[in-house]
């Protein structure tokens, strides 16, 4: 069911291609137990998409999913897409004060839950409600006036009153959908930490989304066979598992197994029983498997492991590689990329610590300060060129590639005479923690918000398991530090996504400053490498 000319132009259409070319195949299994074969999961797309229809969300509208890794997940997604709607995943462990600002950010119309993610989002419904009904609450006034009270459907859980059930919005049979004739259009809303401030929704199109798909199928060799069992830890609601993984599936017509998190012994036992071969993991996940006994048997199966979303040191590549003779592949990525720009396996030869090649169909410069090509073997702001790019941010579409389709992301590289990229900095002051973006503004704002405290600076010091973690430096004059301390840890747990949280909070009298009065992180990070070192008392 391709939309006009014979082209795919809907993530969507890649299941019905799947469904009548295998509609017998396994599609996707959770590990728990529960499957839905190609033509089974192309039903179900089409009954959401059409109840979504007559529940009254059309083409523009957002639908925004708090769902972990399930089928309802997946079908849901897919349903929005067919229904020409706009999905809006977002991880559904946030806290309410972080949902009530995403579902009033993009307006979403309904919001589908499900039994971990309920209670909280009830909340944000009820936060949205107060300040577009009554004017209650402290969000943005701009938000406010985006906002609209979503409908609130509920997977697998106990309805309240005027909420309406997974299967409620499933339409008995699917009605054709008029294929998607504009590629152009708005797929996705996916929040990230942009190059300020709060989380941004970058605008993902179908166009960029299937072009992604298609640049990662042209790599030899190929990351995902048709053949391939492909485990599904990634959380979907990220772009990585969302895209890299969900969307190469979908293309390659392999097999996907849902995994609702991950847990270093149960993951392994998961891909010995479902004999996954291509395992799609974050860089934490090698330190949680490293000291594991008979890791190589627990492998057996796997034939590729594929690395994203944060860099991998090249030394854990190594112990890793030698403990299991499993070939390890990284690649760079970014949400506004949809996500994968680079990857090992497009490389002339493997190096260490190069996160590898441009992708087909994807181009790679570096610029300095003033936007020249930096001299000799310099590092540079690294830009990227592609259809895989997003449309800027939502919801004006500001800061999207230039007029010639260049997009600055923002880290700091440099390429080596075969192509390959080596990541060295971030311009940003983003903080990766376990792959998922942490912006310091938004910590810091939540730390301010805590009584006897006057300023605070959030930084990111590496971390063994989860990459990076997040420090925060607080200054609270003459009160007690230990006090401070536990205040700003409740304060920020129920403010903040777990892994948002300071690992580690200092109560300092100063924080150090430049003559005009910003603070001076770079000298919290020397401190860090410091204490790492063990210079430090």
């Amino acid at each position: 069911m391709p939309g006009a000319h014979g082209r795919t132009t809907d993530v969507a259409d890649l299941v019905a291609e799947a469904a009548a070319e295998s509609p017998d195949r396994l599609a996707v299994v959770e590990a728990g137990g529960r499957s839905l074969t190609w033509a089974e999961l192309e039903d179900e797309v089409g009954r959401i998409a059409t109840g979504l229809g007559a529940a009254g969300v059309v083409g523009g509208h957002r639908v925004l999913l708090a769902l972990g890794n399930r089928l309802e997940f997946v079908t849901t997604y897919l349903g929005v897409l067919r229904a020409q709607a706009v999905a809006v995943p977002v991880n559904p462990r946030a806290t309410s004060g972080e949902l009530t600002r995403m579902i009033a950010d993009s307006g979403a119309r309904m919001v589908v839950a499900d039994p971990d993610s309920v209670v909280v989002v009830r909340a944000a419904v009820a936060a949205v409600r107060a300040a577009v009904e009554q004017g209650e609450g402290d969000l943005d006034p701009a938000l406010v006036a985006r906002a609209v009270v979503p409908r609130l459907v509920v997977v697998g859980a106990t309805l309240q009153p005027g909420e309406r059930s997974y299967d409620h919005l499933r339409a008995d049979t699917a009605r054709p959908v008029p294929p998607l004739q504009d590629p152009e259009k708005l797929a996705a809303l996916l929040y990230t930490s942009g190059t300020s401030g709060l989380p941004r929704a970058a605008m993902l199109t179908h166009r960029a989304l299937l072009a992604n798909i298609d640049q990662v199928a042209e790599v030899e060799p190929p990351m995902i066979h048709g053949d391939d069992v492909v485990l599904g830890v990634l959380p979907l609601f990220h772009v990585y598992g969302l895209n890299a993984v969900l969307g190469g599936v979908l293309r390659h017509r392999a097999k996907l197994v849902l995994v609702e998190r991950f847990d270093p012994q149960e993951t392994l036992s998961i891909i010995d029983d479902e004999a996954c071969s291509v395992v799609p993991v974050a860089p934490p996940v090698f330190a949680y498997w490293l000291p594991v006994e008979d890791l190589a048997d627990h492998l057996g199966p796997v034939r590729l492991i594929l690395s994203g979303s944060a860099p991998l040191a090249p030394e854990m590549v190594e112990r890793f590689t030698e403990l299991t003779r499993i070939p390890v592949h990284q690649g760079y990525g970014l949400t506004e990329a949809s996500p994968v720009v680079t990857s090992t396996l497009c490389s002339e030869v493997n190096q260490a610590g190069s996160v590898g090649a441009a992708l087909p169909g994807i181009d790679l410069r570096l610029v300095d300060e003033s936007g020249r090509a930096p001299e000799g073997a310099d590092p540079g702001e690294i830009q990227v060129r592609g259809a895989n790019l997003f449309s800027g941010y939502w919801p004006d579409g500001a800061g999207g590639p230039d007029g010639e389709g260049w997009w600055s992301t923002g880290d700091v590289g440099y390429l080596d005479d075969s192509g390959d990229l080596f990541l060295v900095d971030r311009l940003k002051e983003l903080v990766i923690v376990s792959g998922f973006n942490v912006y310091p503004v938004e910590v810091e704002d939540v730390i301010e918000e805590v009584d006897g405290v006057s300023d605070a600076a959030v930084i990111g010091v590496d971390d063994e398991r989860t990459g990076e973690a997040v420090v925060a430096y607080v200054r609270a004059p003459g009160a007690d530090p230990a006090a401070i301390e536990a205040a700003v840890r409740e304060h920020c747990a129920v403010r903040l996504a777990r892994f948002k949280q300071p690992a580690r909070i200092e109560v300092v009298e100063e924080l150090p400053r430049t003559v005009t009065g910003k603070v001076q992180k770079g000298r919290l990070r020397g401190i860090e490498r410091r204490r790492n070192l063990g210079l430090l008392e």
